[in-house]
């Protein structure tokens, strides 16, 4: 398809005497770009956008530009305060993990108040091939911005800016202009990884730290969170402005033999120095070291514009994938290790006291079990213990029928979930005393102070016990346990349809009234529904359901489940999605489909897409490694924003949401789902401890195992079990089904299995977890197992976790090895007999 690209030059005719060009632009089939010179320079008098055949214009052009100038370095010291709604100056004291991050996003470069702010219209403009450069001199720099249309991308626009310092000092440049939105022509903002929302939010903390709504003030977004680089506005009619930095001018996390997360070369905003709505890039940072210069030096960088026909995600997708070439780096993605090599070694790792740090203690005369917890918790000495992923503890002893498991272990587990939960009359009946126990001191805390959350309830009381009886379903006191917990949650919930955030457990006051509980709190009622069969519940999950629509689906706004953190946005967004998705398969209301896929859609920005991985070679603690076996690209960040443990840690290595995004994928068709599970799940061996096979959590761990979080090996078999079988599902057009039970708690969406009879090609079948029956010589190709509920057959489900064709040798115990080839991401079903077994 060719492009027309035409130069308005507006020549005037006077006596026969020819005058300077009144107009410039630059136009093709999609965008049309106008300036028009006036007495303060060259202005952009029009921004159009090809939509449906019809030529849309942004209401606001402008063209400005902005340099910043410090002959000294900025002050990276905070000079002002900020308060909640309810008026406490925030964080607050107890919340020292985040008063570094606070004080460090409310410096004066990060409020986007340092340096002096030149801005202006540029006097010269100059057409050169099919590009226009403007220039301007101002006292401290010339600036010279070259602006041309991407041929192969028609709706971008490149532009290139050149600084030239006249005087040393340090220098920042903002990306033009491009046009500005009103207030009342925005229907989305977001810099993806910090906030997204449809209104402005005068309240600076909510909007700031936790997104819930657009800032008012042009604050400047370092790269370390944003998801995806691409800060964008859509508007109400149906235009979609971005900006996005030229690969490579972010920061690199792992540049060359050492962690680089907290470089800082790139800043981003939803607004201008001016606090005017508009995408805005400054390059490089003021203060930051690309920004100091002498006279004579230079700097040069590279971003573009993209004007979409469409809404945000739309926008996402072309810079996710034309521009950061996410697809690329997927393919280069390879497993060294087998996804489900790694449950069988951590099944061996769980059921050994020692690796996996079990203890059993004496507590109110029972003998109650769990693993140790060496991370944070109030009032620890070293003595916590936690129980994660209660579904994958009775789903990996069910396939197994390990006895090292269903005796040495879930008894013991199950003793702890009894005894944690608080069984006498009063406030707080059915809901949990605390996530941790302490052994030394005999008592159950929570992970930061003497609170009891209503989603600590939905979590630990409601899935742990819901779980484990979808195994269990004749266990007279778990029923009982369960419903303690469903009526004192019925009994929290407010007239509409929500639930506090926390209550202080000695006053019994609600307590964090300066945010919402915008979490999936309304799954508990699902659990006690299902389980219990009272309609009442699926009423009140139903009315909490309605209530999150409204106030975070709609609004963008959603809340955190880590105390530590304060509630920072985390992994609970994405399990908001499979909430809607489980209630929308028990009422088959179709707002709760649509409320789990834009929910979906969101969490898509949770999920990093650059730097663009590659084959560069790099040193990892003394260990030679390849770019893309570090590369964050494809992983989710535990909590995000301007104060979550992404910005100081990376992202994480729990991909809860793979499962839930195939899933995604299979009802949208939206490659994007599939893509980001597939680069989250496969290929990681540089986070798998080779011992254990025990991933790490943080990405800035590398491969230091399991750490201080040995029951994350819990974790981590639920969500690649997950994700498996959500594969076999899709790849096998349904042939393979499981019934899901319910989510695990806290860390997202991925789901239970294994409680009941599924079918393979029409026949019904047990999942089974057994490492000697069958071996793959190709890691790349993973393996389920399922027995015939006549327990004649065993079927074997492959599938290659490659975008590259997979050969590979099927050896079956007592039968001889059988070539195969499975194409990119394919699938076979091979039927064994058992007798030849």
């Amino acid at each position: 398809m060719k492009y027309s690209l035409s130069l308005i030059l507006g020549l005037v005719s006077l006596a026969g005497f020819s005058q300077k060009p009144k107009t410039v632009g630059l136009s093709n089939d999609r965008v049309q770009l106008v300036w028009e010179s006036t007495a303060s320079g060259w202005r952009l008098q029009k921004v159009a956008v090809q939509k449906n055949k019809q030529w849309q214009a942004l209401a606001q052009p402008s063209g400005e530009n902005t340099l910043l100038y410090s002959a000294e370095k900025p002050s990276n010291k905070p000079e002002q305060t900020f308060k909640t709604i309810t008026g406490e100056e925030f964080p607050g004291h107890e919340y020292h993990y985040q008063q570094v991050q606070w004080a460090e996003c409310t410096s004066p470069v990060s409020l986007n108040t340092a340096g002096q702010a030149t801005h202006f219209f540029p006097k010269d403009a100059q057409q050169t091939g099919k590009s226009l450069t403007f220039k301007q001199e101002t006292d401290a720099a010339t600036i010279n911005t070259e602006w041309t249309l991407d041929p192969k991308f028609p709706q971008d626009v490149i532009v290139k800016q050149t600084l030239t310092a006249k005087k040393g000092g340090f220098f920042s440049l903002a990306s033009p202009t491009l046009s500005t939105v009103s207030e009342q022509n925005l229907s989305w903002a977001t810099v993806p990884g910090y906030f997204q929302g449809n209104k402005m939010q005068p309240n600076f903390v909510l909007a700031y730290a936790y997104g819930h709504g657009i800032p008012k003030l042009p604050v400047v977004y370092r790269e370390r969170c944003a998801s995806t680089l691409a800060p964008m506005i859509s508007t109400k009619n149906g235009l979609t402005l971005a900006v996005i930095p030229e690969p490579g001018l972010a920061r690199d996390p792992w540049a060359n033999d050492k962690i680089t997360q907290l470089d800082w070369n790139i800043g981003l905003s939803h607004m201008n120095r001016k606090a005017q709505l508009s995408p805005t890039l400054y390059y490089p940072v003021l203060g930051e070291p690309k920004s100091t210069l002498k006279p004579g030096e230079t700097i040069t960088y590279t971003f573009r514009y993209s004007l979409t026909d469409g809404d945000w995600f739309k926008a996402l997708n072309h810079t996710v994938y034309d521009i950061y070439q996410f697809k690329e780096s997927l393919a280069l993605r390879k497993s060294r290790q087998s996804l489900t090599d790694r449950i069988h070694k951590m099944h061996q790792y769980l059921i050994d006291p020692k690796t996996s740090l079990w203890n059993v203690e004496e507590f109110e005369g029972k003998k109650i079990g769990a693993q140790s917890y060496l991370g944070g918790v109030v009032g620890s000495d070293k003595d916590a213990m936690k129980n994660s992923d209660y579904g994958a503890m009775w789903m990996l002893a069910t396939a197994t029928g390990d006895s090292l498991l269903t005796k040495n272990v879930l008894p013991y587990a199950e003793n702890f979930k009894l005894v944690q939960q608080e069984t006498n009359n009063g406030f707080f009946k059915g809901a949990v005393e605390g996530q941790y126990y302490l052994a030394k001191s005999k008592k159950f805390v929570e992970e930061w102070g003497a609170v009891v959350e209503p989603i600590a309830l939905t979590y630990y009381t409601m899935l742990d016990i819901g779980n484990m009886l979808l195994f269990e379903p004749n266990d007279a006191e778990l029923k009982e346990r369960l419903r303690f917990g469903a009526e004192r949650l019925l009994t929290w919930q407010k007239p509409d349809g929500s639930w506090a955030v926390a209550y202080d457990k000695k006053t019994e006051q609600e307590i964090f009234k300066d945010i919402q509980d915008v979490r999936p709190t309304f799954y508990g009622m699902i659990v006690a529904h299902r389980i219990l069969k009272d309609p009442k519940y699926l009423a009140a999950a139903r009315k909490g359901a309605d209530w999150l629509i409204k106030n975070a689906v709609e609004t963008g706004s959603f809340l955190g489940v880590c105390g530590d953190a304060r509630y920072a946005p985390d992994f609970a967004t994405g399990q908001s999605a499979q909430a809607f998705l489980d209630l929308y398969d028990l009422t088959k209301d179709e707002r709760y489909k649509a409320a789990a896929i834009e929910c979906a859609k969101i969490y898509t920005t949770s999920i990093y897409t650059h730097p663009i991985a590659s084959h560069k070679p790099k040193t990892v603690n003394g260990m030679a490694r390849e770019d893309w076996e570090i590369s964050q690209t494809g992983l989710s960040f535990e909590h995000g924003g301007i104060f979550g443990s992404a910005g100081r840690h990376g992202p994480i290595q729990l991909c809860s949401h793979a499962g839930l995004f195939i899933r995604m994928y299979g009802m949208t068709k939206e490659p994007i789902f599939a893509d980001m599970a597939r680069a989250g799940a496969i290929g990681r061996d540089a986070f798998v401890d080779a011992k254990t096979s025990v991933a790490s959590y943080y990405w800035q761990a590398m491969n230091r195992g399991a750490g201080p979080y040995p029951h994350h090996a819990w974790w981590q078999i639920g969500w690649l079990t997950d994700y498996l079988l959500a594969e076999a599902n899709l790849r096998s057009g349904g042939k393979v089904v499981f019934p899901r039970g319910f989510v695990t708690p806290k860390v997202g969406p991925h789901q239970t299995y294994g409680f009941a009879a599924g079918t393979v090609n029409g026949e019904k079948a047990n999942l089974v977890i057994d490492e000697n029956l069958v071996t793959i010589d190709n890691p790349s190709v993973d393996y389920i197992l399922a027995k015939s509920e006549k327990k004649d057959k065993t079927f074997v489900i492959l599938l290659n976790n490659s975008a590259q064709p997979s050969d590979f040798q099927l050896t079956a115990k007592g039968q001889k090895a059988t070539a195969k080839q499975l194409p990119a991401f394919g699938f076979e079903i091979v039927t064994l007999e058992n007798k030849e077994l």
